[in-house]
């Protein structure tokens, strides 16, 4: 059982983060080139997008989960 309230409480954690930030950004190298003692690389920035229902359903999640957990049987 503890490990299910674990799980509920990193749900609920992410979820949050999820709604509060809504999107987060990486930089990925694409293509490098060696010429001689020089290097060259391209870098691409990213951006992804963490939609609304996804951060809801964590969170949802989580707290039944957490219900689940806590009640006595």
């Amino acid at each position: 059982m503890k490990a299910l309230k674990i799980v509920a409480v990193v749900l609920i954690v992410l979820g949050g983060i999820g709604l509060a930030y809504g999107s987060f950004t990486y930089i990925q190298s694409t293509h490098t080139a060696e010429l001689g003692p020089f290097e060259l690389s391209v870098k691409d920035k990213e951006t992804v997008t963490i939609p609304v229902w996804a951060g809801m359903g964590a969170v949802v999640a989580g707290g039944i989960l957490l219900l689940y957990t806590g009640r006595k049987r």
